[in-house]
C-alpha cells in the first residue's frame, strides 16, 4: 500500500473522529435549558440556532450585520466556545488566549448553560466569522466544499506573518481592530495558497 493511500485513510479516520467529536459538542450546545432561555429572551436564532448546523461559521459570516449585532447583544451560548475550538482543532487554552476570554468565567457559564456577555460574544463571533470568511473565500474561488476551514484558520492564526512584523494573527484577535486587521489579511489570501 502506498504512502499516499495510507495517509488518505489516516486523514479520513481522523476526520471522522473529529466530526463525531464536533457533533457531540454541538448536541451539548442545544440543551433544553439554553433553548428555553434563548426563546424567552427572543433570541433570533431560536428554535434551531446556527451553531447546531454544520456550516455554522459560514452562516454567521454571511449573516447581515444587523443579525450579527442582535446575536451578540443577546449572547452566544458559552458552549459555542468549545464547539468552535473543536472545529478549529485548536486547544481550548490557545482559544482562550487568542480571544482574551477568562477561562474560569467561560467554564462556569458552560457548566451553568449560560450565555456569554456582549463582550465575550463579540470576541467569539470574531473567530467564528474568520472561519466562515475562510470557507467563503475557498467556495468563491471554486475550491472544494470539503475544505476544513476551521482547521486551516486554527493553524493560520498561529503562523507568524511578515505583514504583521512577524507576529501571529492569533495575537491580535482579542481586540476589535485586531480582528478587523486579521480579517483583511485573510481576504488577501484569496490570491495566495490556502491549503
Amino acid at each position: 500500500m502506498s504512502y499516499a493511500v495510507k495517509s488518505d485513510k489516516a486523514r479520513s479516520r481522523k476526520g471522522a473522529i473529529a466530526q463525531s467529536t464536533i457533533k457531540r459538542a454541538k448536541r451539548e450546545v442545544g440543551t433544553r435549558a439554553l433553548q428555553k432561555r434563548s426563546a424567552k429572551q427572543g433570541h433570533i436564532l431560536s428554535p434551531r440556532p446556527v451553531w447546531d448546523e454544520d456550516d455554522h461559521a459560514l452562516r454567521l459570516f454571511r449573516a447581515s450585520r444587523y443579525d450579527r449585532v442582535k446575536i451578540v447583544k443577546s449572547g452566544l451560548p458559552a458552549k459555542y466556545v468549545k464547539v468552535l475550538s473543536l472545529c478549529m482543532h485548536m486547544r481550548i487554552e490557545k482559544f482562550y488566549r487568542a480571544t482574551g476570554l477568562a477561562r474560569p468565567t467561560v467554564e462556569r457559564k458552560i457548566r451553568e448553560a449560560k450565555l456569554l456577555n456582549q463582550d465575550e460574544s463579540e470576541r467569539v463571533m470574531g473567530i467564528a466569522r474568520l472561519v466562515g470568511q475562510a470557507q467563503d473565500l475557498v467556495l468563491e474561488s471554486g475550491g472544494s466544499a470539503e475544505f476544513d476551514a476551521g482547521r486551516w484558520v486554527g493553524d493560520w492564526l498561529e503562523k507568524p506573518l511578515p505583514a504583521l512584523d512577524g507576529k501571529c494573527p492569533g495575537e491580535l484577535m482579542d481586540t476589535v481592530d485586531g480582528r478587523a486587521l486579521v480579517s483583511d489579511l485573510l481576504a488577501q489570501q484569496q490570491s495566495g495558497a490556502y491549503g
